[in-house]
C-alpha cells in the first residue's frame, strides 16, 4: 500500500488538507456481521509495556508479597489517578496471542493520540496533534505494525477516536482556564495558545504547541462557551448546554457551526484508516455531539471506509446516560451509527442479575424490546455492544464487577450472559483475571473512597484502571517522565491488587480458560450469535413455571429456524441450584426429543476429574408437565454456565 510506505517515510504532516487519501485500494475486509465478533477493550498505558519475561506472575494467595517496604495505599491510589504507568503499543502487541487464546476477535484500543507533553493525562482523552501518536505510548510505526501483526493473526482493531473536543492546548482571554458558560449564541474570546512546556505561545506554533493539525488553529473551531454542565440531557437541542461547553479537565469544545472544524476531523480520522488499515472506531462522548454533526461524521467515515473496501467499518458510539439516549443517536443516525455502547442502566442491570441479586427479567426483556421496527428482535443484536465493565462507569458506581465476588469465577456468570443474549460482546482487560481491586479490609483502611456510590469528577475512574504488566514505579510528572529513564522511585506502580512488580498475564487461570471454553462454543454455533431470543421459565419442587426471582436459575433460548440452544447461568454464587427449564414446544415435540449438553464450565476446570452433574455429551430428555415442555437441571455449581442444544 504506497499510501502507507509513503507517510511512514515521511515526517507527520502540519496540514490535514495537504494529505492525498487513498480509495480503490486493498485494504482489510469488514467482517459480514459484527455479531460473529467478540470485542476487547484496553487503555494502552495499563496494559504492556513488553516488559513481563522480567517479573514474576502475581499469586493472589499472597497478596502481601507483592507490595514492598514502606508500601502506603496513599501513593498507589495516587499512581494510579496522575501518572503514565509506561504501557505501550508495541507491549500490546506483544501480547496479541495472550489475547487471542481467549477467543477474542477484536482488540478496541483506548485512545494513543499525542497528548500534551507537560501534563499526565495518560487515558488519551486530552488531544493536542490529531495526526500523530503519542511519544509515551510509541509510534505511527508502532501502531501500524500492531493492526498488521493483529491482521496476520485474524484480530480486527478498533480505534477509540475523540471528535467532540479536544485537550487543553489554549486558554480564555486573560488567563482563564474554566470560566463560566454562556449560552448560545454568546461566547468568551480567545486568548492564547499553549506552548509545549505549559507556557503562553504566542509565536509561530511548533509541533508540541497549541494544536495540530494546522486547519484547528482557527478560533472558530472552538465554541468557546467556557465550563458548563455535561448532566443536560436535552439530546434533542443541537445548542444545548451539554453539546457546547467545555469537559472538566480543561478540554476544549469543537465548533461545529460555521466553521470547518467537523470537515476537518472527519479528513484526520480518514487519515488514520488510510495510514493503519484499522477496523472500526469506538466514538467518544458522542451524546456531546449534536445528532446532525454525528450522523454527517459518521456518513463521510463509512463512506471512506466503503471505498477502501471496508463496506462494515464499525462506528460504535458512546452515549452517556440513560439507554433511551443511545436508541436516539440509533434512530437518529440510523446505519451509519453501527451500534451504541450499552453503558447505560442495562450495565448495573447485568451487574444485579448476574450476581443473583436482581430478577433475570429486568435485563433480559430490555434486550428483547431493543429496536423491534428491525423485522426481528434479533437483528438488533449487531446495534448494541454490550458492556459488563468499562474505564469510567459513566452510569453506576466505579468499581469493578468482582469486587467482594464470593467467588472468582463469578464474572463468568456475567460474561456468558454478554456472550449468550443478544448484542457484540464487550470484555474489558482484567475481567479474564477476575480484577477486583484491593482486599476489602485494606480498601475499609486506607482508601475509603473506593466503591462509595457515584462520581462525576473523574477521580474515581482510577480504581478501573489498574496495571497488567505491573511496573515497580510510574513515570516521572510531565516533562520529566519523557527523559530516558524518567521513573519516579517515590511512588509505586499501579498493578491490580495494590501489587507491584508483578504481571498478570496468565492463560492458566481458572477464570480465562472458564471463558475460554464458553466463547469457543458461542464461535461453534451460529444460534447462539444470531438467534432470537426467550427468557426462559423455571419450575423448582414441581412448583408451576414461572420467571425466577434473583439468585435461582437464569435461563434462556436462542432460536435459529429449527434450532434452540439453550443457556443457563446459577446466579447464586454460594450454592447449587437446580430446576426444570422451560424449553421450545414446536421444535421439541416429537417423541424421543432430548438436548445435548455442549459446554458445562465447571468441568472445564475439573477436567477428567470431573464427578457433577450434566458433563459434556450427556442427553437430557424433554419431558412435558402442564402443557409445557422442559428438561431437568439438577445441581448445577454457583455461578457455573451449562449450554445445551437440541441440534448438536
Amino acid at each position: 500500500m504506497s499510501f502507507i510506505s509513503n507517510t511512514l517515510n515521511g515526517a507527520r504532516p502540519s496540514s490535514i488538507n495537504a494529505v492525498n487519501l487513498p480509495r480503490r485500494e486493498n485494504y482489510y475486509a469488514s467482517p459480514a456481521d459484527w455479531r460473529d465478533e467478540i470485542l476487547y477493550f484496553l487503555l494502552p498505558d495499563r496494559f504492556s509495556d513488553g516488559q513481563e519475561s522480567s517479573r514474576v506472575l502475581y499469586n493472589r494467595r499472597a497478596p502481601a508479597n507483592f507490595r514492598p517496604m514502606g508500601f502506603q495505599w496513599n501513593l498507589w491510589r495516587t499512581s494510579g489517578g496522575d501518572r503514565f504507568q509506561g504501557g505501550t503499543i508495541r507491549g500490546l502487541t506483544s501480547k496479541l496471542d495472550y489475547i487471542k487464546g481467549l477467543g477474542v476477535t477484536t482488540v478496541w484500543v483506548g485512545p494513543v493520540f499525542k497528548q500534551r507533553r507537560h501534563l499526565d493525562t495518560y487515558h488519551g482523552y486530552a488531544i493536542q496533534d490529531f495526526l500523530e501518536v503519542d511519544e509515551r505510548f510509541g509510534t505511527r510505526n508502532d501502531l501500524v505494525e500492531l493492526v498488521e501483526t493483529a491482521h496476520s493473526k485474524k484480530l480486527r482493531v478498533i480505534l477509540d477516536i475523540i471528535f467532540n473536543h479536544s485537550g487543553h492546548n489554549w486558554d480564555y482571554q486573560n488567563g482563564q482556564v474554566d470560566p463560566p458558560y454562556l449560552p448560545w449564541p454568546e461566547y468568551h474570546q480567545f486568548g492564547s495558545w499553549i506552548g509545549a512546556s505549559g507556557g503562553t505561545q504566542y509565536g509561530t506554533l511548533q509541533n508540541d504547541d497549541g494544536v495540530w493539525p494546522s486547519e484547528l488553529q482557527t478560533q472558530e473551531s472552538y465554541t468557546r462557551a467556557g465550563l458548563g454542565s455535561l448532566s443536560d440531557d436535552d439530546i434533542r437541542n443541537p445548542r444545548a448546554e451539554s453539546k457546547r461547553s467545555d469537559f472538566p479537565g480543561s478540554f476544549r469544545d469543537f465548533n461545529f457551526d460555521g466553521s470547518t472544524a467537523l470537515t476537518d476531523l472527519a479528513k484526520c480520522y480518514k487519515y488514520w484508516i488510510a495510514l493503519t488499515d484499522c477496523d472500526g472506531f469506538r466514538l467518544d462522548t458522542l451524546k456531546h455531539v449534536a445528532e446532525e454533526h454525528a450522523a454527517a461524521f459518521c456518513n463521510t467515515i463509512k463512506e471512506f471506509a466503503a471505498n477502501l473496501g471496508k463496506v462494515n467499518f464499525l462506528l460504535v458510539g458512546e452515549v452517556a446516560g440513560p439507554d433511551c439516549n443511545a436508541g436516539r443517536y440509533l434512530e437518529a443516525i440510523g446505519l451509519n451509527l453501527s451500534a451504541t455502547l450499552d453503558i447505560g442502566e442495562l450495565r448495573t442491570i447485568l451487574h444485579d442479575v448476574a450476581k443473583g441479586i436482581r430478577e433475570p427479567a429486568a435485563y433480559f426483556n430490555v434486550v428483547k424490546d431493543w429496536t423491534p421496527v428491525l423485522g426481528s428482535h434479533r437483528n438488533s443484536g449487531p446495534r448494541h455492544v454490550t458492556i459488563l465493565d468499562d474505564h469510567d462507569h459513566v452510569y453506576g458506581a466505579k468499581v469493578r464487577f468482582s469486587m467482594d465476588a464470593p467467588v472468582e469465577h463469578q464474572v463468568v456468570a456475567g460474561v456468558a450472559i454478554q456472550l449468550f443474549s443478544l448484542g457484540v460482546p464487550c470484555i474489558y482487560y482484567g475481567t479474564e483475571q477476575a480484577f477486583a481491586g484491593p482486599e476489602k479490609a485494606e480498601r475499609e483502611r486506607w482508601l475509603p473512597d473506593l466503591g462509595t456510590g457515584l462520581d462525576t469528577s473523574g477521580k474515581k475512574d482510577r480504581y478501573l484502571r489498574e496495571t497488567m504488566f505491573g511496573a515497580d514505579h510510574p513515570r516521572l510528572s510531565g516533562l520529566a517522565g519523557l527523559a530516558v529513564g524518567g521513573i519516579d522511585p517515590g511512588l509505586p506502580g499501579f498493578g491490580a491488587f495494590g501489587s507491584v512488580g508483578a504481571h498478570f498475564f496468565d492463560p492458566g487461570f481458572h477464570v480465562y480458560r472458564r471463558l475460554a471454553a464458553l466463547i469457543a462454543i458461542r464461535a461453534k454455533y451460529p444460534v447462539l450469535r444470531y438467534g432470537r431470543l426467550y427468557l426462559r421459565e423455571v419450575s423448582n419442587f414441581g412448583l408451576p413455571f414461572a420467571f425466577p426471582p434473583g439468585g435461582e436459575l437464569i435461563a434462556w433460548s436462542r432460536i435459529l429456524d429449527d434450532e434452540e440452544g439453550l443457556c443457563i447461568v446459577n446466579g447464586n454464587a454460594t450454592a447449587a441450584r437446580g430446576g426444570d427449564v422451560v424449553v421450545d414446544l414446536p421444535l421439541n415435540s416429537k417423541i424421543g426429543s432430548a438436548f445435548r449438553v455442549i459446554e458445562n464450565s465447571a468441568q472445564t476446570i475439573a477436567g477428567a476429574a470431573y464427578q457433577g452433574t450434566h458433563p459434556v455429551g450427556e442427553l437430557v430428555p424433554v419431558q412435558y408437565r402442564n402443557g409445557a415442555l422442559y428438561v431437568s437441571i439438577r445441581d448445577l455449581g454457583s455461578a457455573e454456565v451449562l449450554l445445551l442444544n437440541n441440534r448438536p
